[in-house]
């Protein structure tokens, strides 16, 4: 009996599966990417989980059980299929939590779906994750459209202005990476853009896994690009910056959508006079008025104590307020029922302004909340600072040439 145990936690182990739960405990799966390229963002994600277990065990745990945590690693969609497999058929967890990478989420939900285990999703941002007509995956963050509906906002109402010119006067790129996510994206910038009368002159994708993006560059100069959109992931970004010096690309305006844009490891090692200047767009930040997201402050004192650091990036924060909002859901539907479940979560309601990260909470049919919204942040002076919009600002924007 050891040895079958042994061997069992052993192919659980190879398999990228962690249990730490007992026969008494509720099981809940933690899918991210712990590994490979997407590994930062994928555990600062997971620590705002962890941190909303640890706090909803201190009160007393989930239905009156402790909540165990049961961690599958997912680097790609492939290994995501795999690891919610196991995480639903020999692990039986009643509840999978995740995932930061849209392919990711993509995957492992149409797994977990077949498997009647409700997956909560709290990072992952490509809409067709809540557009394929699922019972029991539900999600608490922005989306792709949400994103670049904000985009438009910062071009029509701070950057054009800041410049005095017409938004239709500005030339516009948008870049990519060219999976799921920056895919998802840049397919709703251009359609936004379109509707607003903007002009796009380029639009190009690119692997994430790129090691060059020289040419991808000259081409944005050669066509007088002023404003560049990019969704990208950390490297691509690092990448991008660096290669821009190098080829005295000085557009007059950069505007991330999140990934890559969002950490100070990015600003660290792509240089922070090469990004002053940069616009970001992603899930709410640290500098950021707390009069609209009450309990900010104690979640970083919180994320500080436990892990030695500040947070790395607002993932965390938006990890914790979603899972604060599905614990509470799934309290109120009184077991892991999944249909109790989902009447719980179509019945949430939670004002705008509200929680940590700012959101409230409304679900539509499809599992979407709708009311959560990216804010709109820029790098100044080697800081993330929130500019946009006003409610949430801390400091005005900036607009001008990218870079000191």
């Amino acid at each position: 009996m050891k040895l079958k145990n042994t061997l069992g936690a052993l192919v659980l182990a190879l398999a990228g599966v962690t249990s730490v739960a007992s026969a008494q405990d509720l099981k809940l799966g933690a899918l991210y990417p712990f590994s490979g390229g997407l590994a930062l963002l994928g555990d600062e994600s997971y620590r705002g989980f962890e941190l909303a277990v640890e706090n909803r065990n201190a009160a007393g745990g989930l239905l009156g059980k402790k909540i165990q945590i049961v961690k599958g690693d997912a680097v790609d969609a492939t290994q995501a299929v795999g690891t919610a497999r196991k995480l639903t058929s020999v692990e039986n967890v009643q509840a999978i939590f995740g995932s930061y990478a849209s392919p990711i989420s993509f995957a492992a939900t149409q797994v977990s779906e077949l498997a009647g285990v409700p997956y909560f999703e709290l990072g992952a941002i490509s809409d067709p994750i809540t557009e394929r007509g699922y019972q029991y995956v539900f999600r608490t963050n922005p989306t792709a459209k949400n994103f670049a509906l904000r985009t438009m906002d910062v071009i029509n109402d701070v950057i054009a202005p800041g410049l005095n010119v017409k938004p239709s006067d500005l030339r516009i790129a948008i870049i990519h990476e060219d999976a799921l996510y920056g895919t998802t994206v840049a397919k709703y910038q251009t359609e936004a853009a379109k509707k607003a009368g903007l002009n796009i002159v380029e639009t190009l994708p690119y692997s994430a896994k790129a090691v060059d993006l020289s040419s991808l560059i000259l081409r944005l100069k050669g066509a007088k690009v002023d404003v560049v959109l990019q969704t990208s992931y950390q490297n691509d970004t690092v990448l991008f910056f660096r290669q821009m010096k190098e080829a005295d690309f000085a557009p007059k305006a950069v505007i991330g959508a999140g990934g890559g844009y969002s950490t100070q490891d990015t600003i660290n090692a792509a240089g922070a006079d090469n990004m002053h200047g940069v616009f970001d767009i992603d899930f709410t930040q640290y500098l950021t008025n707390e009069a609209g997201a009450p309990g900010l402050n104690a979640f970083v004192e919180a994320y500080k104590k436990k892990y030695g650091i500040a947070p790395r990036s607002g993932h965390s924060l938006a990890n914790f307020t979603g899972a604060n909002i599905f614990f509470d859901a799934i309290q109120r539907a009184g077991s892991m029922d999944k249909d109790k479940i989902r009447a719980a979560v179509l019945a949430t309601d939670v004002a705008l302004l509200t929680t940590p990260s700012g959101w409230g909470a409304k679900f539509d049919e499809t599992g979407q909340n709708v009311r959560a919204l990216p804010t709109v942040m820029q790098w100044l002076d080697g800081k993330l600072t929130t500019v946009y919009p006003k409610e949430a600002a801390v400091a005005a924007p900036v607009v001008g040439k990218v870079g000191k």
